[in-house]
């Protein structure tokens, strides 16, 4: 049946139920749509009974003040001895589904490892949100519905495979499980792992660390890689080559002065130099693997501390955070955001957030103005705009 569904899926694609207006309009066209795609019809009846809007939902979505904290604030938040002392445990526990996880989708367990603990540590803080009506709610919010309104019909679908309880709970973005994979991940790239012959990422590591890993290996991870390496720069490094818009093979980084702080770099890679708090922080050495996290979460502060860990429960050193310039207030990080848009730089929403647009229009006003183009915003570059 599941083969069934993914291709009625693949070729039925749904039209859009208007966003907004009447919720209980709303869910009687989702609820067509999923039987449109192939749920059946008592099924969808029953997915769709009783749904309703969640206005914490909305309030989580609009208030995500967590990615406004710096890399080295947010790393050492969540990464602790215990934390990683639970990582390497779980590792020799689950050593089998790991070494799977590599030999089949070529996916290291340190960063599976690391995604798990972050996620939900371990399995242990997977979310009270009633998954259903957090899908719902955000799919009738006219803010991003086309993101989430395929969502709600793949979840429809997993209820009717008997994979998704009108009950189940997750974050309040609607993932679900250990790993927190969003419905349509499951269905299209949800693994069996255990072989009950069911999907269940609330409740069988074996079935989220192996989706997890298929997940990724969907996305380009690339077998056998790294992802991210902590290095060492001279101090007469032009900064304006840091930053992941470029792209050099590790030869000619070395070629510059790069040295690694644990083990070689890796020979006939490209990679980009990423320095998360300037110059004057912690650099790494980006690797193709690094980008392709991105899809998992799209916080650049989250997805660098995730691929950082994992580095960590792989053997790799702690990293030398060195001494910064301060972070900017959110207040005048707004301000920034207001004055880099003005002059015609594409920040994105003005939201206070550090994101890829902000840290590329930083490094391209700091090369204008002659300041150390290393795209870490600073008071001295706020006072020169």
């Amino acid at each position: 049946m599941r083969l069934a569904l993914l291709a009625l899926l693949a070729a039925t694609p749904a039209a859009a139920a208007p966003c907004g207006g009447d919720f209980g309009t709303f869910v009687a066209a989702m609820q067509a749509e999923a039987v449109a795609v192939g749920v059946p019809a008592d099924k969808a009846a029953e997915f769709f009974s009783g749904a309703r809007i969640d206005d914490k939902v909305l309030k989580a979505d609009r208030s995500q003040g967590v990615f406004r904290k710096t890399f080295l604030d947010f790393s050492q938040s969540l990464i602790s001895k215990q934390r990683l002392a639970t990582a390497k445990a779980k590792s020799q526990e689950l050593d089998a589904i790991f070494s799977r996880a590599q030999a089949e989708y070529g996916v290291s367990r340190g960063i599976l490892l690391a995604f798990w603990a972050f996620e939900t540590d371990f399995g242990q803080v997977q979310g009270d949100y009633n998954t259903r009506n957090a899908l719902l709610t955000l799919a009738h919010d006219c803010r991003r519905p086309e993101l989430f309104q395929p969502q709600v019909l793949a979840a429809a679908q997993l209820h009717a495979l008997d994979e998704f309880d009108l009950d189940t709970t997750g974050a309040w973005a609607g993932e679900i499980g250990m790993v927190q994979m969003l419905p349509k991940d499951i269905l299209e790239r949800g693994v069996d792992g255990d072989g009950d012959g069911l999907i269940l990422l609330k409740t069988s590591p074996s079935d989220a660390i192996l989706s997890g890993a298929r997940m990724l290996q969907h996305h380009g991870w690339r077998a056998g890689e790294p992802w991210l390496a902590e290095v060492t720069l001279p101090e007469s490094f032009d900064w304006a080559l840091t930053g992941l818009d470029t792209e050099r093979p590790t030869e000619a980084w070395a070629a510059l002065g790069v040295q690694p702080r644990n083990g070689p770099l890796a020979p006939g890679l490209s990679a980009s130099i990423l320095l998360p708090q300037g110059r004057k922080g912690p650099a790494f050495l980006a690797y193709p693997n690094y980008r392709v996290l991105f899809e998992w979460n799209k916080s650049f502060v989250y997805v660098t501390t995730a691929a950082y860990f994992g580095t960590r429960i792989a053997g790799a050193a702690p990293y030398a955070a060195g001494d910064p310039d301060p972070a900017l207030d959110p207040d005048q990080m707004v301000a920034l955001q207001e004055r880099l848009a003005a002059l015609g730089h594409d920040v994105g929403k003005i939201d206070g957030i550090l994101g890829a647009g902000t840290r590329a229009a930083v490094q391209k006003e700091q090369l204008r103005l002659g300041l150390p183009a290393d795209g870490w915003p600073t008071r001295d570059l706020l006072d020169a705009l």
